[in-house]
């Protein structure tokens, strides 16, 4: 059996947010799985060192122009949401709920979080928001809210955030694919070409 395309993001990453639909059309591309992993990027800047990229000099203007940039490539809607980023423990939370009895609902939901952040600019670190965005999503928003405060949940978010770490997982997006790890939206052409070629 082939291996699934592992897929790391966290909800206020602007690259997350572009790479969403691009990798899972890769693993459809190529009959893969695709495993969608929410993951908390602080607990992960924290142990690779890494700081948010719009407070580094250069790299701040350098991303903020070329998240413009790629969305008009992309044709995906985008504006820079404030405040930036935004907690996401309550998003992440609610994806592993529903992950547990509904994948395709899970993954429906992630995309519905991602546009309401930078698409519409909703301030998805309110509990409130992420649990209407489920609403819209034909889920029960009083179910998502009581997900967010949830100890299994909880539980769930803080040890998938922990095991990426263990593999190596220090960014947004971040694929795995059998066994190799790939950082970044600049290289999903690379994750392309290896499950083209079955590697190398």
């Amino acid at each position: 059996m082939v291996g699934a395309v592992e897929f790391y993001f966290d909800f206020s990453s602007p690259y997350g947010y572009f790479a969403v639909d691009q990798v899972q059309r890769l693993a459809d591309d190529f009959g893969r799985p695709c495993r969608w992993v929410p993951i908390l990027l602080g607990p992960a800047f924290k142990a690779s060192g890494n700081q948010l990229l719009i407070e580094q000099p250069l790299k701040g203007a350098y991303s903020r122009h070329d998240w413009e940039r790629m969305s008009r490539l992309l044709g995906v809607p985008y504006a820079f949401p404030t405040p930036f980023p935004a907690a996401t423990f309550g998003a992440a939370r609610v994806f592993w709920w529903l992950q547990a009895q509904d994948e395709a609902a899970a993954k429906a939901f992630a995309r519905a979080v991602f546009a309401a952040y930078f698409a519409r600019g909703r301030m998805i670190g309110d509990k409130a928001v992420v649990a209407a965005v489920a609403g819209e999503q034909g889920l029960d928003p009083a179910a998502a809210l009581a997900a967010m405060d949830d100890p299994q949940w909880k539980e769930r978010c803080k040890a998938e955030t922990e095991a990426a770490i263990a593999r190596g997982v220090f960014g947004s997006p971040f694929v795995v694919v059998d066994g190799e790890a790939f950082w970044g939206c600049d290289r999903l052409w690379m994750v392309r070409r290896w499950l083209e070629t079955g590697g190398w």
